[in-house]
């Protein structure tokens, strides 16, 4: 029997919405390379229009586009029992959060979008913010006060945050929500090795409070390394960086004079024993990106730096799903 055109249209608005989901992750890192070649070319552009080629990049990053660091040192796991539940060791701590991750990550919720079709997305929804932390943004090791104080006007020019589903993930749709392998990020991959630091807080509810930091990891890709493991880390932004047209090495290729380091992040998660789920959570990724030997237009051999805050936030609220064109059926 051949398909009804109802049927046909609802497949075709899926996969659209597919591929909505997965842009802004292209759209991040390009966000993170534009606001490097601002830096690098700040001092000669202030006062000015950002012309040609740089402001083309930043229109580019806008059409792809759709907390704080936490060195914490009181994080430390004691033995103990918490909400009714017995942890002996990290290891039991990182298990917990998995399977309350895996239960969470498993239910599904169908919800009306803007035009009207339904759309099958995780149950329990986020919302994302990215900062580039006060003053990090240095050139050639210098802050620039002018050239900081321009950061958030561009940022919020240039990023636009969305919702999504758990981190890690490329997609809000599960169907969709797979590494670059093609493997599903349905499941947590966290292992004891993955954390550096962890704790667990009896909140006196009936709830716990899970507390992880990963591991520092040199170039995170999502899904695949510690801090992929939590976050939805940039994977090869040295290759996004490197393609920007108006920069260039004085030398060394893009892969040596772009590092960016995962390191300070946490994960935050409010777990109810009593259903073994998820009840909310907050991400929080920092990553410093540093680059040498860049030349930008008539500017040569200049280093430039930035740290990145960037945050999931679950559940989302009523109000950013509204605004996002999102309705419960």
């Amino acid at each position: 029997m051949s398909e009804t055109k109802e049927a046909k249209k609802a497949k075709k608005a899926e996969k659209k919405a597919a591929k909505k989901g997965k842009k802004s992750g292209k759209g991040f890192k390009i966000v993170i390379a534009v606001l490097l070649v601002i830096a690098i070319a700040g001092e000669f552009y202030i006062g000015l229009t950002i012309p040609g080629k740089i402001e083309n990049a930043i229109t580019a990053a806008t059409s792809a586009t759709s907390g704080d660091e936490s060195n914490d040192p009181g994080i430390e796991f004691k033995e103990g029992t918490y909400g009714g539940v017995e942890f002996k060791t990290l290891e039991d701590v990182v298990k917990y959060y998995n399977d309350a991750y895996n239960k969470t990550k498993a239910k599904t919720a169908d919800f009306k979008n803007s035009g009207g079709d339904v759309e099958t997305l995780y149950a329990f929804i986020g919302e994302e913010n990215l900062q580039i932390k006060e003053g990090s943004l240095l050139v050639g090791g210098s802050a620039n006060a002018m050239l900081n104080g321009m950061v958030p006007g561009i940022l919020s020019g240039i990023f636009k945050p969305n919702v999504c589903g758990l981190p890690p993930s490329s997609n809000r749709h599960p169907a969709d929500d797979t590494d670059s392998a093609g493997v599903s990020m349905g499941t947590s991959r966290v292992t004891v090795e993955d954390v550096k630091a962890g704790n667990v807080v009896d909140n006196g509810d009936g709830t716990i409070t899970i507390t992880l930091v990963p591991v520092a990891t040199e170039m995170s890709e999502k899904g695949m390394d510690p801090q992929g493991h939590f976050f939805n880390t940039l994977g090869a932004l040295d290759s996004v960086v490197g393609s920007i047209s108006v920069l260039s090495f004085s030398q060394g290729s893009a892969s040596e004079n772009v590092k960016a380091t995962y390191e300070g992040g946490k994960a935050v998660v409010t777990i109810d024993p009593a259903s073994g789920e998820i009840v909310k959570a907050d991400y929080n990724m920092v990553v410093n990106v540093d680059v040498q030997h860049a030349n930008v237009t008539v500017l040569k051999d200049k280093s430039a730096s930035l740290t990145i805050l960037y945050d999931n936030h679950f559940p989302v609220s009523d109000a950013t799903m509204t605004e996002k064109g999102y309705t419960p059926v």
